[in-house]
């Protein structure tokens, strides 16, 4: 078993309690992704995608995996001092929530990919502090 593959295992066991399940990965024809890497991922019943060709220099070639870059770089990673891989790790997750289920996305009218469960039409305005206070969300909280 490789050095990628045992790394692919280790990155699976925290998943599977994940809400939603991982159900995609996408990578290109990287030698790196070893056909023992997908069967582990497979195995998991995570579908594995391969690009054949990604230009070289396009940036609009992978649009969607840009704007993930750009969002999370500006609004978390250049505004917090990253102390180790642990911390990294939490402030991933954090951020990874409030983007999922709380940030406005214009490609959705302005909804979140997961939308809250109740959203209420009146009541007071709540502000939630995410990852420190850098970054706060607003809701409604029921009257």
């Amino acid at each position: 078993m490789g050095l990628r593959t045992q790394q692919a295992r280790q990155q699976i066991w925290p998943l599977k309690e994940r809400d939603p399940p991982i159900r995609f990965l996408i990578h290109d024809k990287d030698g790196k992704f070893a056909k023992a890497f997908d069967t582990v991922l497979r195995s998991e019943g995570i579908k594995v995608i391969k690009v054949i060709h990604t230009p070289y220099r396009a940036p609009n070639a992978n649009a969607y995996a840009e704007r993930w870059v750009r969002s999370v770089r500006e609004e978390r990673l250049d505004r917090v001092l990253i102390m180790n891989g642990q911390h990294l790790s939490r402030v991933m997750k954090e951020y990874v929530a409030y983007y999922n289920s709380a940030r406005p996305h214009q490609g959705l009218d302005q909804q979140s990919p997961i939308p809250r469960s109740i959203l209420e039409p009146e009541g007071p305005v709540q502000c939630r502090d995410v990852l420190g206070g850098i970054i706060h969300d607003y809701y409604r909280k029921a009257a």
